[in-house]
């Protein structure tokens, strides 16, 4: 079966990690992605290390599922191929710092001209829009902005961005869902429209409950570590081996945690009976918490703890992650056959659909390595394609590799 976006046509000129990410859902949801790299450097993600076999991690993980063809878009010839391109594609994604499509000849505006029905998304740093629109930025730098490294790290500590990608992948699944909704709204209309979201604008509503309640009370909120504001107890707990996670959301499995605890008397404490008065004393809580729990071993308490119905786990480390039967069981690592790398295996999309697919399919491209094959689809002879070849205006891997 095909992947639910089949015969859509999506043209990616992004790089890094935010517009790749967009462009990645929408193929391994089963478009056509044709990825345009700037000759012998490609996509700035080929060069994150580390390197797997001279290929950046970065790059495999978010560059599945596509083709990779190589043009000099500052020459002439190289643009008209991608006019070409664009005049029977249905999507083209970029992510340039804001105005610099336009500048180089392929903004909205000129685009939409060629092909009335196109999608365009543009994902900037900062949005479309105000005094900070123009200027460029990276996850770290947004995450800051918007005021969640504020809140995130230990609590008293030295602030922290999250440690992962969030903002450069969050705004990447805005941006797909914004390109989703507009090819819905042209299957209905015909009609083609722009897509713009942003690291700002996303960084700004992940902040949401935090921003809801800091409008309620006129407080701050502050860095709480595992912690969580609203709930006690509700963090990492120290055994005496591992530190464990465990995440009490009401009165109910507070008595669940007690009794798995041997610690029943805590139920009708008056200083934790009740989530707000566990609040107001979640520290005398977690230290007494944390003595009980220094008598066993990690893996004794989770196996207590979980059989009272408590969510909770041992903290873990990425390759102990990996080796996690739930990983195992839901499939999440696909295994990908790379023409360079043996035993890749690669995250898929969180998402399954019972009647059309979604998968990875193609292992990320060499740089170039689908050029002559992508243009001989579009109608352009080997005479051309040899003549173009010739001037730079295209690269293939072959010539990659001889030049470098």
């Amino acid at each position: 079966m095909d992947g639910p976006l089949k015969g859509i046509k999506v043209i990616d000129i992004t790089t890094n990690i935010s517009g790749p990410s967009l462009t990645m859902i929408l193929g391994d949801l089963g478009a056509e992605i044709i990825k345009i790299e700037r000759p012998f450097i490609g996509d700035d993600s080929r060069g994150m290390g580390p390197l797997w076999e001279g290929e950046g991690v970065y790059h495999l993980q978010i560059n599945r599922n596509k083709r990779s063809i190589v043009i000099d878009l500052k020459s002439e010839e190289g643009k008209e191929l991608l006019y070409n391109f664009v005049k029977d594609s249905d999507v083209f994604v970029e992510n340039f710092r804001l105005g610099k499509a336009e500048e180089i000849g392929f903004g909205y505006e000129k685009l939409k001209a060629l092909n009335p029905s196109l999608i365009y998304c543009s994902l900037t740093a900062y949005g479309q829009q105000g005094p900070d629109s123009q200027k460029p930025g990276y996850d770290a730098i947004v995450q800051a902005e918007t005021g969640i490294m504020s809140i995130n790290g230990p609590a008293g500590g030295e602030s922290a961005r999250a440690a992962v990608s969030i903002l450069d992948q969050g705004s990447a699944m805005w941006g797909a869902i914004g390109v989703l909704s507009a090819l819905f709204h042209r299957e209905r209309t015909g009609i083609g429209q722009k897509v713009e979201t942003s690291l700002f604008e996303t960084g700004v509503f992940w902040t949401g409950y935090h921003l809801l309640s800091y409008m309620a009370t006129g407080v701050a909120p502050v860095k709480m570590g595992t912690g969580h504001a609203s709930f006690a107890p509700y963090g990492a707990f120290k055994t005496k081996t591992d530190e464990i996670m465990i995440g009490i959301s009401n009165d109910s499995l507070f008595g669940r945690l007690c009794k798995s605890l041997n610690k029943e008397e805590w139920i009708e404490d008056p200083r934790f009976k009740r989530n707000v008065d566990r609040v107001q004393n979640r520290n005398q809580l977690s230290r007494e918490i944390e003595q009980v729990l220094s008598s066993q071993d990690a893996s004794y308490w989770i196996e207590r703890i979980a059989q009272a119905g408590v969510p909770s786990s041992i903290i873990r480390n990425i390759p102990s992650m990996i080796e996690h039967p739930q990983v195992a069981s839901t499939q999440m690592l696909e295994r990908v056959e790379h023409p360079l790398i043996d035993e890749m295996k690669l995250a898929r999309l969180p998402i399954r659909l019972s009647g059309s697919p979604v998968g990875i399919r193609k292992a990320p491209p060499l740089l170039g390595e689908d050029t002559i094959s992508i243009l001989q689809d579009s109608g352009i002879s080997q005479e051309t394609i040899d003549e173009l070849l010739s001037k730079g205006v295209i690269q293939t891997t072959k010539e990659r590799v001889a030049k470098s």
